[in-house]
């Protein structure tokens, strides 16, 4: 199997972390695209993923797999341990919901921050809307508050115990960096969170 990723962003990231996770990192070839070069939108990536998305899975039957959580669910079935999914239909549901809710209700809202306004992100977000900025910046850091609050009184984001959300949850936070916002260190719950997702070996 080939994974193409881009280190630091983080839909590549995320799956990076997830097959960490499994301690099953060592079974894929990695071969790395940069988003800032645009290399994701050569003609020759393009074959490998048509939409230019990064991450993509090619296996070795030569089938071709986007978005980083369809990934990740490959990679459940094959390395079913540890499992990160939900080993029945109530934690499977609880798991999908709370990262559903960092992918769409956290990292959206951030991502719609960041490429509108940063510079950085200026060549690909054209044009850069100011206003998108505020509205996108006003609901992640609502949603980081949120989180605080739930993580009040758990210990992990769903079903009780280490998922795929946190991977989630920890990669977004990481990531908000390139805003000089940093959610865990703003709010104590998600701080003491964060710090317990390090100890598991990510990186911080």
């Amino acid at each position: 199997m080939k994974l193409y990723h881009s280190p630091q962003a983080p839909n590549p990231d995320r799956v990076v972390y997830f097959l960490r996770a499994k301690g099953k990192l060592d079974a894929v070839d990695l071969e790395e695209v940069s988003i800032m070069k645009q290399e994701h939108k050569t003609p020759e990536y393009r074959e490998v993923s048509p939409f230019a998305q990064v991450p993509a899975l090619v296996l070795d039957d030569g089938t071709k797999i986007t978005e980083s959580r369809a990934i990740c669910t490959y990679f459940e079935g094959i390395f079913p341990e540890p499992n990160l999914m939900g080993a029945d239909p109530k934690e499977k549901a609880l798991i999908e919901m709370w990262d559903r809710r960092v992918e769409m209700m956290f990292f959206v809202q951030f991502a719609t921050w960041f490429r509108n306004a940063h510079p950085m992100m200026a060549p690909l977000e054209v044009p850069q809307s100011a206003e998108a900025a505020a509205k996108g910046e006003k609901a992640a850091k609502k949603m980081a508050e949120r989180f605080d609050a739930h993580l009040a009184d758990n210990e992990f984001l769903a079903a009780g115990r280490f998922s795929i959300a946190d991977i989630t949850l920890f990669i977004a936070c990481g990531f908000c960096r390139v805003m000089k916002y940093e959610p865990h260190k703003e709010h104590a719950n998600l701080g003491r969170w964060y710090e317990a997702m390090k100890a598991r070996g990510f990186a911080g």
